[in-house]
């Protein structure tokens, strides 16, 4: 399988510390290989070039054959060994340090290369099926650059602990990019925090909006709940063994939880029917702060539940 990396300059994409032109080592990888193109996008605090937080050299290396702390090759963990008709993989890396606010704004610029990446990847074969995984604040690149496609359509989105809002996920999933699109929002009641901090520092500017961890519903997508007990023992009934989550708080369990690539690869592949997947899983969610107070948790979900039933 072919591995590209790519960094995204402002809102040109380019290949990563190396000469050349994009356009080329696209073409040359698309004809070395007949497999579908997987885009994977990292989150935030990661910086192309930086000694120590250069996602290409990390999350994004098939190179790195161990975990190391929350770092973990995905590229190695979709199942990309280097065998033809594997796909070609495209390491999206971005500029993600700086403040939470600063990121936000240069993720949807950086959503703006990925959409001339994927149309320039559509332009070179227009059959090709392009499948995206991103992490966090990469969500919002992901989407933005969905949104930004003229030409190419996104055949799969796995979307892990989204640092975006719904409303941002509702206009780019009715672009015509997203026709089609098999979408899997993964959330955990461990992002909770995280999520919180989100919505403090990054206001929506509607009190209507929710992050995409609330997983409240109506957008054309599936959400799974990363750490319900219900919901893995369906993930095992369907053949997909996940490691319970063993932490309250943890921002990168979508990730690092042994487990999880093999769906992630079913989903991206098409070998799960999301329809599949929604039917196995419990309807509901659990609410917002369950893992760190049950008992609130429980209180606040009833009280909604009463007051709904009684409108």
């Amino acid at each position: 399988m072919p591995l590209l990396k790519i960094t995204a300059r402002d809102d040109r994409p380019g290949l990563h510390a190396a000469p050349g032109d994009l356009s080329q080592a696209l073409g040359n990888a698309l004809a070395e290989d007949p497999g579908p193109v997987t885009i994977m996008i990292h989150g935030y605090k990661y910086q192309p070039g930086h000694p120590r937080h250069c996602p290409q050299d990390t999350l994004l290396s098939p190179g790195l054959r161990e975990r190391r702390g929350k770092r973990q090759s995905w590229p190695r963990h979709l199942g990309f060994r280097g065998q033809k008709g594997e796909g070609i993989g495209l390491g999206f890396g971005w500029a993600a340090r700086g403040s939470i606010r600063g990121a936000y704004a240069r993720a949807a610029e950086a959503g703006a290369a990925l959409g001339r990446l994927m149309d320039t990847v559509a332009r070179a074969d227009p059959e090709r099926p392009i499948r995206l995984i991103a992490h966090s604040l990469g969500a919002r690149v992901a989407l933005s650059g969905i949104s930004c496609c003229r030409h190419a359509r996104a055949r799969s989105l796995v979307l892990l602990a989204a640092a975006e809002f719904a409303s941002a996920a509702r206009a780019a999933l009715s672009q015509p990019a997203a026709e089609g699109c098999r979408v899997l929002n993964v959330t955990s009641r461990e992002n909770d925090l995280f999520d919180f901090l989100f919505e403090q520092l990054v206001p929506s500017g509607t009190d209507a909006d929710w992050v995409l961890g609330q997983a409240r519903g109506g957008l054309p997508m599936v959400s799974l709940q990363l750490d319900d007990p219900a919901s893995l023992a369906a993930l095992r009934r369907l053949g997909y063994p996940i490691a319970a989550s063993e932490r309250r708080i943890c921002h990168w369990s979508p990730y690092l939880r042994p487990g999880v690539f093999p769906l992630y690869r079913a989903v991206l592949d098409g070998n799960l029917p999301l329809a599949t997947l929604r039917a196995a899983l419990p309807a509901e969610h659990a609410p917002r702060w369950a893992r760190l107070w049950p008992a609130k948790a429980r209180l606040t979900w009833t009280r909604a539940a009463t007051t709904q039933s009684a409108g």
